[in-house]
């Protein structure tokens, strides 16, 4: 099932936080200020812009990439012989192959201790696009440079803070999931094992087919809104350019401090994963009839206490239990 994301138009800060963001869903933005950026950016000027300045990307010798497996690898370039090759469509110089595809997500001077910002990492370029303050400034987190070759895709992840994907140059398919449907998602600690979303292997994924796909195509200037938790599988149509920008909109105290990526999970989050692996641990102690009867009882007792059940949740579809349907407290 497919749904289309909501559009709003000529969106301020005060309509972002009353209307938009309290919803916790995703919406496209349109009509926002961001700058010459749209304009300014194309292959050529950000070749000259960027220099000679080294940046690590990914290199992929198809248009799906897949970090579970990691069918990419990971490669040093100065930033503009990057740009030149992540426009073309067939290299002349190539690592892999003279189809594969090049990701750039910017990082910090040094990634274990430092944040991506666009305007330390690239302050040049920072000038020419206006990123919209629809939050307080002390939530701010980091901005992400982001460079995809045409047909590149990316996997279905979720990240735990909001954020907005500010499409610069080019154009973008992005694929969301609720929150909600994280139990038919297949996932690998933050990402979805189904590669293939639109063609997926449904006898090793069968559940996937019953999570409810939201779709936007994204045009230059568009800004989408991606709410904390919500999966997101980008595909960029073109050679595109975008920023990201995330922010802390829970208390500072959820947040693990050395996390220079914006990707781990809440603590809170994490420390409950890690007794839930404890606690796996001993019921596998026990003879197997026992561990079926205990293990019941504990998911009964986190259902009873954690979930959230909405209007909707009482209705069962295909078969599927409310358990499927429910929303997990994240605050």
């Amino acid at each position: 099932m497919k749904k289309h994301v909501e559009v709003y138009s000529n969106v301020t800060k005060e309509v972002f936080e009353s209307e938009i963001s309290p919803k916790r869903r995703p919406a496209i933005l349109r009509g926002v200020d961001i700058g010459e950026a749209t304009a300014k950016w194309s292959a050529e000027y950000l070749s000259q812009q960027g220099h000679n300045k080294e940046v690590k990307v990914h290199v992929c010798p198809t248009g799906k990439m897949d970090f579970i497996h990691k069918n990419f690898v990971y490669k040093t370039l100065p930033f503009s012989h990057f740009v030149k090759r992540a426009s073309e469509d067939i290299h002349e110089e190539y690592f892999l192959c003279p189809e594969e595809k090049y990701y750039l997500r910017s990082l910090g001077d040094d990634p274990r201790k430092d944040i991506s910002d666009i305007r330390v990492q690239f302050p040049t370029l920072a000038e020419d696009i206006n990123i919209p303050r629809f939050y307080p400034d002390d939530q701010f987190f980091s901005s992400v440079f982001r460079i995809s070759s045409p047909n590149a895709q990316l996997w279905t992840h979720y990240d735990i803070m909001d954020n907005l994907l500010i499409q610069v140059t080019g154009q973008k398919r992005v694929v969301l999931f609720s929150p909600r449907d994280a139990t038919k998602l297949y996932l690998n600690g933050d990402k979805s094992e189904v590669l293939d979303i639109d063609n997926p292997d449904l006898k090793k994924y069968p559940k996937f087919v019953d999570a409810v796909q939201y779709e936007c195509f994204m045009e230059p200037g568009d800004v989408l809104f991606i709410p904390a938790l919500w999966f997101h599988n980008v595909i960029s149509l073109q050679f595109g350019v975008a920023v990201n920008v995330f922010w802390r909109h829970l208390d500072h105290c959820y947040y693990d401090n050395k996390d220079t990526y914006g990707n781990k999970d809440l603590v809170p989050a994490t420390r409950a994963m890690q007794i839930v692996d404890r606690a796996i641990k001993a019921l596998q102690e026990l003879p197997e009839e026992y561990r079926d009867f205990y293990a019941r009882r504990v998911v009964s007792k986190v259902k009873d206490k954690c979930y959230i059940l909405k209007n909707e949740d009482s209705v069962q579809t295909n078969g599927n239990s409310d358990t499927d349907h429910a929303e997990i407290k994240h605050s």
